[in-house]
């Protein structure tokens, strides 16, 4: 028996679950219970503790033997915000577009992939969804953890295909084949709390604050590669907690991330920071978290697989990119080939997030190409 199903509709149920990380908030059933009767098995766990966890995970297989072909996604969704249009978990379509939040971001990739898997219901090999509820949030306890529930059962792909909202101003125009990696640290500088009137009994933190990032803006990470746009780093905060005008504070943060390409290694990174404010700013403290390295998918099949798809289908000449934010293939290009590609972006994370039913319908049927081509079906 054929099965048909309609990708803006699973699309808007799973927008209905208020899936924000790392809750489930029933996501994970839905999309087992449109992927069970297409003839998937769906293995579900939960992973960590709270405050980040736990976080439900969901590898679903259908076949078995090579080739393997997996998609990757997440249903968890960042916080709506005040000032939608209308309620961001019960999901709308007007005017030809849905509205909700995850329409984007991405629970709209996912439905359209499970859509093209009803279609393709025939093919040799192995075909799979590694889907997640922790990517928004700190990514500890989410594909991290299904690489380890499928190394334990001896489970790896060949290639894994990411439906990120990738594309730009229209579907299909972008394919992003890397990712820059991300560093996040926080810069303590310690100083003497005391009275402004008398600033030889205290040691402001602020003015040493001030010279460390100035140095810091005066670093030049490196000038890009071909695939990567040049290294960034970014102040992104700057406190001292002082609510008194007549006080010199006794310490001052700052806060910045790295984004940088596959010249260097996040670990790197921290340790020239580290080394920059501790000649500025003796006896500071920098801590660290990478939470993510560069990395850059060679030329080969899955470019092909995935480019022939949307041409096919859409008429354009898809743009290979290594830009914007990191993606959980910082973690799974550690097993395959991986590409991101899917809806267009322009509304994720913003409110009325919101995906074009023709959009969902077109990206269905690119998803339906990837699989047959990549499993010889």
């Amino acid at each position: 028996m054929t099965i048909a199903i309609d990708p803006v509709d699973l699309a808007a149920r799973l927008i209905a679950c208020p899936s924000i990380t790392p809750r489930e908030g029933g996501a994970v059933t839905v999309l087992a219970n449109a992927l069970e009767p297409l003839g998937f098995t769906c293995h579900r766990f939960l992973s960590g503790d709270a405050p980040d966890g736990p976080v439900e995970n969901m590898v679903a297989t259908r076949g078995s033997g090579g080739p393997h072909f997996a998609f990757a996604g997440h249903v968890d969704v960042v916080p709506p915000g005040p000032g939608w249009t209308s309620d961001p978990f019960a999901p709308e379509v007007r005017g030809g577009i849905l509205y909700g939040r995850g329409a984007v971001d991405m629970k709209g990739g996912i439905a359209a992939f499970v859509a093209a898997a009803a279609q393709v219901r025939e093919h040799p090999g192995t075909l799979s969804l590694l889907i997640t509820g922790d990517e928004e949030g700190p990514a500890i306890h989410g594909t991290r953890a299904i690489m380890d529930w499928m190394a334990e059962r001896g489970i790896r792909p060949e290639m894994i295909l990411i439906g990120e909202p990738t594309s730009e101003a229209r579907l299909g125009d972008v394919v992003k084949i890397g990712r820059r990696g991300s560093v996040n640290m926080d810069i303590v500088i310690p100083g003497v709390q005391g009275h402004v009137a008398y600033p030889h009994r205290a040691d402001n933190p602020i003015t040493k604050l001030g010279r460390v990032l100035t140095a810091l803006d005066a670093l030049h990470l490196d000038d890009g590669t071909d695939a990567f746009q040049p290294s960034n780093l970014e102040v992104t905060d700057v406190e001292t907690a002082n609510p008194a005008g007549n006080v010199i504070p006794g310490e001052a943060r700052a806060r910045l991330n790295i984004r940088f390409n596959n010249l260097h290694r996040g670990d790197d990174l921290v340790d020239l920071v580290r080394r920059t404010v501790e000649q500025e700013a003796p006896g500071s403290r920098v801590d660290a978290r990478v939470s993510g390295e560069a990395f850059l998918t060679p030329p080969g099949r899955l470019y092909d697989i995935v480019t022939e798809a949307i041409r096919a289908e859409t008429g354009i000449e898809p743009k290979l990119s290594t830009s914007g934010g990191t993606s959980d293939g910082r973690f799974l290009i550690a097993l395959c080939p991986v590409v991101d590609f899917g809806l267009p972006n322009a509304t994720m994370h913003k409110l009325d997030e919101a995906a074009a039913v023709d959009d969902l319908h077109a990206l269905t049927r690119i998803y339906a190409r990837v699989i047959g081509a990549a499993l010889g079906g």
